[in-house]
């Protein structure tokens, strides 16, 4: 009986020796952590964000969701067949005329023609289209906006800019590009996609 009663003593004081030793370890580890150098947080603020340009495009590279993009004074409907006459596809493709970046003020409307990668989802896209004030001034003056949906099926569509008034002012603008699911508010700085520029001129100084 002695023997089991010492054996049974030892065995608590085991037991409270290693709680000891887990708690006296534990402390060492928080002290440990205290004295290291707090690490600052980093600022999750959303700044402004620079777009991505759409004026050089290399050929066969995606630009976003863009297979390419074009802006042009017009465009043509070109429509796929199945193979007989008159069997005509869903999506007409559409093929820009006069690609270019400058134009004349008497320019009715400017399009941006583009074909997009196949879409799991309807989608819209949008444009708004700017005048940037002479160097110096730094703003730029929102002149209008324009919006497309574009179905699932479909792979090609353009937007559309038009003059405020009976002419072009000569100078600088910028187009910038966006795309949002629809439903939600196309014109929003976190679904801007990229921009394009382009520039209003005299007839003897615009490329043909």
């Amino acid at each position: 009986m002695m023997v089991d009663g010492t054996g049974a003593r030892w065995a608590e004081l085991c037991m409270v020796a290693a709680f000891l030793s887990a708690t006296l370890f534990c402390l060492q580890i928080a002290s440990a952590k205290d004295l290291l150098p707090l690490k600052e947080q980093e600022s999750t603020e959303v700044g402004s964000t620079q777009s991505p340009s759409f004026d050089d495009q290399e050929t066969g590279v995606p630009q976003s969701l863009f297979t390419w993009i074009k802006m042009a004074k017009g465009f043509d409907v070109e429509w796929d067949t199945f193979g007989r006459k008159g069997w005509y596809a869903q999506d007409p493709r559409l093929k820009p005329i006069g690609p270019r970046s400058a134009f004349t003020p008497e320019t009715p409307a400017i399009y941006i023609v583009f074909e997009v990668a196949p879409l799991e989802d309807p989608t819209q896209f949008g444009v708004q289209w700017y005048f940037e004030e002479p160097r110096g001034q730094g703003h730029e003056r929102l002149l209008g906006k324009d919006a497309l949906e574009v179905s699932a099926h479909e792979r090609y569509g353009y937007l559309q800019m038009t003059r405020s008034g009976d002419r072009w002012m000569e100078g600088h603008y910028v187009a910038k590009i966006y795309i949002a699911p629809i439903g939600q508010q196309p014109f929003h700085a976190a679904n801007q996609v990229g921009m394009m520029r382009f520039r209003i001129t005299g007839p003897e100084r615009t490329v043909p």
